[in-house]
């Protein structure tokens, strides 16, 4: 299990996938707003002036002395939905991060976001 405490580490690792590539650095982390444990991170990836934000799922991500290891490839996390450095998550994108990861989705009853950023 991933500590909150932990997180506060990380940014800033670089970003690796299973085969150790690198995938980018880690810019934020989102916690899961019902248990509040570390659920998606932002990886900052892509050319100088074309940079994104990628969202990663944190399931069984393995944190080493400079890096963090995340479950998933670097094709599958490009490829996921995205924002800009300076965007913010619309509550309406979500759902679209955890269908693009084969993930279940569930907002609060009230419509509350599932994710909030630490």
């Amino acid at each position: 299990m991933i500590h909150a405490a932990d997180v506060r580490e990380w940014r800033d690792l670089t970003v690796v996938d299973t085969a150790a590539r690198k995938i980018g650095v880690l810019e934020a982390v989102y916690v899961d707003t019902t248990t509040d444990q570390p659920a998606m991170a932002t990886v900052r990836a892509g050319l100088p002036t074309r940079r994104r934000l990628f969202f990663v799922p944190l399931d069984d991500a393995i944190a080493g002395p400079d890096y963090l290891k995340v479950t998933y490839a670097k094709a599958l996390v490009t490829t996921a939905p995205s924002i800009g450095t300076d965007g913010v998550l619309p509550a309406a994108g979500e759902e679209a991060i955890f269908k693009h990861y084969g993930l279940p989705y569930e907002s609060g009853a009230a419509g509350e976001r599932q994710l909030a950023r630490r």
